[in-house]
């Protein structure tokens, strides 16, 4: 039914944000993917995040490679800029465009066939760069669109629907954003919404690599016995590492806890994120810690969820490269081309 168009008219006693948005100012085109695809939630997800954020549409830029998650960008936030690259190409090509306008907020969709296969170095660079950005990995461990051969994130021993069985040891996109320096780093499941959307909600509001891995199963392909992407697999084999709140500066912090511990994190812009321990001495700050605590679960069956690490005071890429505040594309000619004298002078400190 993919061909009727979704109805304009909103009932009036729909919810609204402070900007007066309607969750439904917040979507896109009707979805294509097979119905019950765990893309689709994570779409509902990050619709529901940017709503919660009150993120004015137009600010918000999505860029995207090519496979089934590829697909999804347009099928949430109808009214921001998008751009759907070439394969495995998608880091790239926001980085310049991050470059190039630093006033928008850049979120990148792309799928393990993407990411980790034949963009693998390009999701290398935008991680150890520090691009400002939300990087998702809509993970289901197979190629959905070209019949479920499997993916480069597929768990060694897993079955297809074929009845073969993976012989390749997977690649983890959470600890390789981990030891390349991603500040921000969590994993989800795209059935557990109360995790996910306050960990995308975290990620659009810090400043630097923000990546999140969430699995997401392949209903045509990857929902089996056999299958360590299935709904059902990832339900029994889930150990959360903390509960995750997000708090927008200008809203009062109030909240009522179960007893335990609690850490928070103050971002740049001044929102607070909010953990409550689970798993028994887990600290979400260690880098180290939180490399070996994934290890350690993955070697039990287990999937480790949650935020697994945060910097609060973390750069990015601007940073580094110390650029200046105004976008590069509001820049004159004459502060773009400065004249030789000042290109002799930058010569000269590289002599």
């Amino acid at each position: 039914m993919t061909y009727l168009a979704k109805p304009k008219l909103h009932h009036p006693t729909l919810p609204k944000n402070t900007l007066g948005f309607t969750r439904r100012d917040y979507e896109g085109k009707v979805s294509t993917l097979c119905a019950g695809c765990g893309h689709d939630s994570i779409s509902a997800a990050l619709i529901q995040a940017c709503w919660e954020l009150d993120i004015e549409p137009h600010r918000m830029a999505k860029l995207s490679g090519i496979g089934c998650s590829s697909k999804t960008p347009d099928y949430f936030l109808g009214n921001s800029h998008g751009f759907n690259t070439v394969h495995g190409r998608m880091p790239s090509v926001l980085t310049g465009a991050n470059l190039a306008n630093r006033e928008l907020l850049y979120l990148g969709v792309s799928g393990d066939g993407d990411s980790a296969s034949i963009g693998l170095g390009q999701f290398a660079h935008a991680m150890r760069r520090g691009v400002n950005m939300t990087y998702i990995v809509e993970n289901n461990g197979v190629y959905g669109l070209t019949k479920g051969q499997f993916s480069a994130t597929a768990d060694q021993g897993s079955k297809s629907k074929k009845g073969v069985i993976n012989s390749d040891a997977p690649i983890d996109l959470v600890a390789l954003a981990l030891q390349l320096g991603a500040t921000y780093v969590g994993r989800s499941f795209s059935g557990d919404k109360d995790q996910l959307v306050p960990l995308i909600k975290g990620a659009l509001r810090h400043r630097g690599a923000a990546f999140i891995d969430v699995i997401s199963p392949c209903v045509a392909f990857n929902n089996h016995a056999g299958s360590t992407k299935s709904y059902d697999y990832v339900r029994a084999h889930n150990e959360a590492v903390n509960r995750l709140d997000f708090m927008p500066r200008r809203d009062p912090v109030s909240a009522s806890y179960a007893p335990g511990e609690v850490i928070e994190v103050t971002q740049h812009d001044g929102s607070v994120l909010r953990l409550r321990k689970l798993a028994e001495g887990y600290d979400a700050g260690d880098r180290l810690a939180a490399m070996t605590h994934i290890h350690a679960h993955e070697a039990r069956g287990e999937i480790l969820t949650g935020l697994l690490y945060v910097r609060g005071d973390s750069q990015d890429l601007h940073a580094h490269l110390r650029t200046v505040d105004t976008p590069l594309n509001r820049l004159a000619e004459a502060e773009l081309c400065p004249g030789s004298a000042v290109l002799a002078a930058l010569n000269a400190e590289l002599a």
